[in-house]
């Protein structure tokens, strides 16, 4: 997706899915690296509210389109991101 990068690992229990969020030092300064960070989580949090996982750790990584998509538009690609990867 334009604005994400999912990486997903189905594990062998029926626990709770785990997130996990990266942003290189490519794409900017720590200023801008946590915003973005903090976009990403906010969309994740929103779009898994909907549909919690079982049994998988997500691994969501910020590219420089993530700072510059609209936040609608970042919740799509992390909805499309998930449904592509098999999660919900």
């Amino acid at each position: 997706m334009p604005g994400v990068v999912l990486q997903a690992l189905a594990r062998q229990d029926q626990g709770p899915g785990r997130l996990g969020f990266t942003v290189t030092k490519k794409i900017g300064n720590a200023v801008t690296r946590n915003r973005t960070r903090r976009r990403l989580k906010e969309a994740a949090r929103l779009v898994l509210a909907q549909s919690p996982i079982i049994g998988v750790d997500l691994v969501l990584i910020g590219r420089e389109a993530t700072r510059k998509r609209s936040f609608i538009d970042l919740q799509d690609d992390v909805c499309r991101a998930l449904a592509k990867a098999g999660v919900v």
